[in-house]
């Protein structure tokens, strides 16, 4: 089985998003090796490993130094550790994928079959991005055999940069969230046909059963006391969150109760806005998403509109719409782009709560129809889906490399018929090319920093 080795801003225990449910899929096809960022500040570097599940495993290094992400003073001693890691368990054939283009350096010791990034977000315009992220970006996408783009801005902001750009926008677990769909306040309705599709057997189905009963039971541990109508929103709360516009939101709805889940980052907890019908949960697991949103009323996405957010696709839209419940969010394009029909689009403090309160007062024809609509965006963008189509799309990569290399050989050969006096200059000249150019490529950027 091939190899897929991912370098990774992300850790694997974080927000489980995009790069889980994409590699966990994948993992059926390659071994997935998920290289996250170093853990700093240890006396002697190691390498440690963790299988969170199957065919993926997690490798954390921990470094000596004190320098952030993938700073090139981290160089020195990442790279022994992928080296040793490579020849201890005999790893040749395999695949680079990038998240974060700080790691690039890292490529220039490694002889992968093809280089793929996937372009999640334009990290770039985040709080606190290194000042090499544009150049090494720049760098990446020319070495790369394949750029992934997470949604319709990213792709136009990147189409015209390589000429194998494809967009892939964020997808959903359907069935992870339609569980808890046909829920009244968190009940798991029995006999529904979300959950019986569940399992094909009936230990399966009673597991299921049993899962749904626990979140449930969790979510509703986690909400306590607090009233309803509950309008709720789950993701990292950073410099792309409105905090103005949530504060404003519930001083002017102030019997309204706003549960905010998620981890705190990059921003002074200070910051957050603290009022009575504001809950701040704090980050969740992945399994009890789905039971809280069956408990709220409305889904927010009040992410402020500025350079963090330009490009953002975000996950949770779909992620919402699987739980059919009502949206309401600010401009963010990918969202109006996209969902426009689906979600409830608001400007200001004044537009959002009266969204809210249609939400809110929603008639039984209405909340059909927008069910309708989100059920249909639900069944067009499925992970498995996805993940299958990406694979294509590296295997094509793969094939094309493959028939370079033959065609490269036999130029190769014939030259060197034609030409025997000079036969090893013309052979080492085109067989040197593809490495220069890739050595061309990558050299400006690792002397960045």
């Amino acid at each position: 089985m091939q190899t897929l080795l991912v370098f990774s801003h992300l850790r694997w225990d974080f927000v489980y998003q995009r790069p889980q449910h994409l590699l966990s899929r994948l993992a059926k096809h390659y071994r997935v090796l998920f290289f996250e960022e170093p853990v700093r500040g240890n006396q002697t570097p190691f390498l440690q490993r963790i299988a969170p599940c199957a065919n993926v495993e997690v490798l954390r290094p921990h470094t000596t130094i004190d320098a952030p992400g993938f700073h090139d003073d981290q160089l020195v001693e990442l790279r022994p550790l992928i080296a040793e890691y490579l020849q201890d368990f005999s790893i040749d054939d395999y695949l680079v994928w990038f998240y974060t283009p700080m790691a690039l350096p890292l490529l220039a010791e490694l002889s992968p079959r093809a280089v793929i990034y996937d372009c999640m977000d334009e990290l770039s315009a985040f709080k606190n991005a290194p000042r090499q992220m544009v150049q090494r970006e720049s760098a990446l996408i020319k070495r790369a055999h394949l750029v992934l783009t997470g949604g319709p801005s990213l792709y136009e902001r990147k189409r015209d940069l390589h000429d194998n750009v494809f967009c892939f926008p964020s997808a959903v677990d359907a069935q992870h969230f339609a569980r808890h769909a046909n829920s009244s306040n968190g009940k798991a309705a029995g006999g529904s046909a979300p959950l019986t599709r569940l399992a094909a057997t009936a230990r399966a189905a009673a597991q299921a059963v049993h899962d749904v009963g626990a979140m449930n039971a969790e979510a509703e541990r986690l909400h306590g006391t607090i009233a309803q109508p509950r309008l709720g929103f789950y993701g990292v709360i950073d410099e792309r969150f409105d905090l103005a516009l949530l504060s404003a939101v519930a001083d002017g709805a102030p019997d309204w109760q706003f549960v905010m889940v998620g981890p705190v980052v990059k921003i002074d907890q200070a910051a957050l806005p603290r009022k009575d019908n504001i809950h701040w949960l704090g980050q969740q697991s992945y399994e009890v998403l789905p039971a809280l949103v069956a408990q709220w009323d409305v889904c927010l996405m009040p992410f402020a509109l500025n350079e963090s957010t330009r490009f953002i696709s975000p996950t949770k839209t779909l992620e919402y719409m699987a739980a059919e419940k009502p949206i309401v969010s600010t401009a963010i394009h990918d969202v109006v782009s996209l969902y426009g029909e689906s979600v409830a689009i608001a400007a200001t403090a004044d537009e959002f709560i009266a969204a809210c309160g249609r939400a809110l007062s929603e008639s039984s024809g209405a909340r059909q129809r927008r069910i309708e609509h989100m059920r249909t965006h639900v069944a067009q963008c499925s992970w498995d889906v996805t993940a299958r189509k990406i694979r294509d799309e590296i295997e094509a990569v793969q094939h094309g490399e493959i028939l370079q290399d033959q065609n490269i050989a036999a130029a190769t050969l014939s030259v060197e018929r034609l030409f025997k006096p000079v036969r090893g200059r013309v052979g080492e000249t085109l067989r040197a090319s593809a490495g220069d150019r890739a050595t061309a490529e990558i050299a400006p950027a690792v002397a960045a920093q």
